[in-house]
C-alpha cells in the first residue's frame, strides 16, 4: 500500500504561490462577489466579447491548496494562462472565472487523506459562492448556457467532482486533475463528458481516488476518458493544460442537459 502523506503535504506539493506571473495578472481583472449573507468571494475575471453579439462560453477554474489566500492573484499560478492562451487562439470570445479559496477553507470540506468520502449535503461556503456567481453569469444573455466548463487541480480536482455532482445538468464538460469524488454519485454524472487525469506516483492525492471515480462512472454507463501518467507525481496539470488535443476535446463539448439558473 502506498504511503499517504499528511493533509498539509497537498499544499506543499502544490507549490504554494504568493503571486502570479505578471502577464497573466495583467490579462485578468480582480473582482469580488458578495453572497446573500455578505461573505465575499474573491475571483479573477477574464472576458472577451465578440462584436457580433454572439454568446460566449463560461470557463470555471478551481485552484489547488497552495494558492489559497486573500490576495486574489495567487490562484492564477497554475493553469489559467494555458487556458486563456488556448481560448484566445481558438474562440471568438469567452468568460473565465478563477475564484480564490480563503486560507483554512476548501472547495470541498473533506479529509484529503481518506481513500473515499461521502459528498456532504451542502456545498462548502466557498463552493456555494462559486455556484451563486455562476447563476448570476448565466442570467446574462451573453453567456452561452450550453458551454459552461469546469476544471480544477488537486484541491480544485476535488472541487470539480463536487460541483458537477451538485449540478449535473449545468456543465458541458469537466476535467478533474488529481482529485477525488464520491463514487456513490457516479450515476448522477454519467452523462457529463468527463476527462480525468492523475499521476501514477502521486504522493499527495492517491491515484486510487481518480481510478475509483472512473471505474464507478464506467459501471454507470459513462464514456468518461481517463489518462494516467506513468510514474508522474502530483503536478500533471502543466502538461495537461498544454496538450492541444485535451483542450480541443474539452471546448468542443456542448451541453444538452441544461440545468437552468435558479431563481433568486
Amino acid at each position: 500500500m502506498k504511503k499517504i502523506v499528511s493533509t498539509a503535504a497537498i499544499a506543499t506539493l502544490a507549490l504554494a504561490a504568493f503571486a502570479a506571473p505578471a502577464n497573466i495578472a495583467e490579462r485578468t481583472e480582480a473582482k469580488t462577489f458578495a453572497g446573500a449573507d455578505g461573505v465575499v468571494f474573491r475571483y479573477r475575471w477574464a472576458e472577451k466579447l465578440p462584436d457580433d453579439g454572439s454568446k460566449v462560453p463560461l470557463v470555471i477554474f478551481l485552484h489547488g491548496a497552495g494558492e489559497r489566500g486573500t490576495n486574489n492573484v495567487a490562484q492564477l499560478r497554475h493553469g489559467v494562462e494555458e487556458l486563456l492562451n488556448w481560448l484566445d487562439r481558438h474562440e471568438k470570445g469567452y468568460r473565465l472565472v478563477a475564484g480564490q479559496v480563503p486560507n483554512g477553507k476548501r472547495w470541498v470540506e473533506v479529509d484529503w487523506n481518506a481513500m473515499r468520502h461521502t459528498m456532504l449535503p451542502k456545498p462548502s461556503e466557498t463552493m456555494a459562492l462559486e455556484l451563486a456567481l455562476i447563476d448570476k453569469l448565466l442570467a446574462d444573455q451573453r453567456t452561452d448556457a450550453r458551454r459552461v466548463y469546469v476544471t480544477g487541480i488537486s484541491m480544485g480536482g476535488y472541487g470539480t467532482w463536487d460541483i458537477i455532482c451538485r449540478r449535473p445538468k449545468l456543465f458541458a464538460a469537466a476535467m478533474p486533475i488529481c482529485g477525488g469524488g464520491d463514487t456513490a454519485q457516479a450515476a448522477k454524472i454519467a452523462k457529463v463528458p468527463i476527462w480525468v487525469f492523475h499521476g501514477s506516483a502521486d504522493r499527495a492525492v492517491p491515484v486510487f481516488r481518480s481510478r475509483s471515480m472512473v471505474s464507478a462512472l464506467w459501471a454507470a454507463g459513462s464514456n468518461a476518458h481517463y489518462r494516467e501518467y506513468p510514474d508522474a507525481g502530483h503536478n500533471v496539470w502543466t502538461r495537461t493544460y498544454r496538450d492541444d488535443e485535451v483542450l480541443k476535446w474539452f471546448f468542443s463539448q456542448r451541453n444538452t442537459r441544461l440545468d437552468p439558473p435558479r431563481k433568486k
